[in-house]
């Protein structure tokens, strides 16, 4: 049975539905929350061919897509003229609906084309990657990258539907499995230890669709504290700092972005020992490593600092850095610049 969380933003309540089975009904729930003359959905070249037809044959109204390339690489402003091309090309209107059907990159792209294209159009996603269905799905938050850094464009703009299904995670390769994993044990470390014991054992994966709710209940209380990302919903930057930097040193492609996560968060447990903290590295290590995530920062240390200095949570001279004292709780930390610097060399 299907659960249901309601998440209020600026433009309207997102609902959001988590149930095995849903990919496989989703047009009727879509179309009980919209009334579309078309619909066009935004895949990528790995997730079409599994899931693209199942979703398209449940309309009978005209359907249109865009097909982009797979991969971190491709989350730019090309790519999200290209659906823009494609939008009018198919001649949708402010009362149709743009539907993101894969992983994080094409979610994040979608949305922004949604929340852009003639100032507005309806958004349902539906995100077929773990990472997608525990995170970046939820929350309203999309954008593109810059060579200068990740995110750097964007809008903050709701989805008005989310349907998540966890049959469809049977079908991920092990490393990308992994790759959301790491995002639930940021869930785990910044607010619910629980989620930490569930991911520890030998067959989290029989757990995944509890694992994903609970993930989801905590990004939904955070976003409807802090839509804009003002305050409280920095904390669900816990390990993003250094590992988004990381990935930019890597071009995007050296790392995935849960590697980088998880590496950015045995950064954080370091540096908040270095600050005095309780050493939580060791427990950390042990779980990223049973999940199959990377543990060690190989980059070097002062390119880290220098390529942090361009993220959006740098304020004059300031950088807000997330900060877990004990599992389950999590400080957002004004660190200056300086001492960040100091901290990172050190690591």
């Amino acid at each position: 049975m299907a659960q249901t969380f309601s998440l209020s933003g600026a433009n309207g309540v997102s609902d959001i539905h988590i149930g095995t089975g849903l990919l496989r009904n989703a047009a009727s729930l879509i179309l009980d929350t919209f009334s579309p003359s078309r619909v066009h959905i935004v895949t990528d070249t790995t997730v079409a061919p599994l899931y693209l037809d199942t979703l398209k044959a449940q309309f009978s109204l005209p359907v249109s897509e865009t097909l982009i390339p797979a991969g971190e690489e491709h989350k730019r402003l090309s790519t999200v003229e290209s659906i823009y091309h494609d939008l009018l090309k198919n001649g949708m209107t402010r009362k149709d609906l743009i539907i993101a059907l894969g992983g994080g990159v094409v979610g994040d792209i979608t949305g922004f084309a949604a929340a852009t294209f003639l100032r507005g159009v309806s958004l349902c996603q539906i995100p077929t990657t773990l990472l997608a269905q525990v995170d970046s799905s939820v929350g309203g938050k999309t954008g593109v990258d810059l060579p200068e850094g990740k995110n750097l464009v964007g809008a903050f703009y709701q989805p008005r539907l989310v349907l998540i299904d966890p049959s469809v995670l049977s079908t991920l390769p092990d490393a990308t499995f992994a790759d959301g994993m790491a995002e639930v044990v940021k869930y785990g470390y910044i607010a619910n230890k629980e989620i930490l014991s569930l991911s520890a054992k030998t067959d989290y994966r029989q757990h995944i669709e509890q694992i994903i709710c609970e993930c989801v209940k905590i990004k939904r209380d955070v976003v409807a504290i802090d839509e804009h990302d003002t305050g409280l919903r920095m904390i669900l930057n816990f390990g993003h700092t250094i590992g988004h930097a990381a990935e930019k040193l890597g071009n995007y492609v050296d790392l995935t972005h849960g590697q980088a996560v998880a590496i950015g968060m045995v950064c954080a447990t370091k540096l908040a020992a270095e600050r005095g903290g309780e050493d939580l590295s060791t427990p950390l290590i042990a779980l990223l490593t049973h999940l199959g995530l990377p543990t060690v920062l190989s980059y070097d240390r002062e390119a880290i600092f220098e390529a942090l200095l361009s993220d959006k949570k740098k304020f004059g001279g300031t950088i807000n850095f997330i900060l877990v004292r004990e599992p389950g709780r999590a400080e957002i930390t004004p660190l200056p610049a300086e001492e960040l610097h100091e901290l990172i060399l050190k690591l």
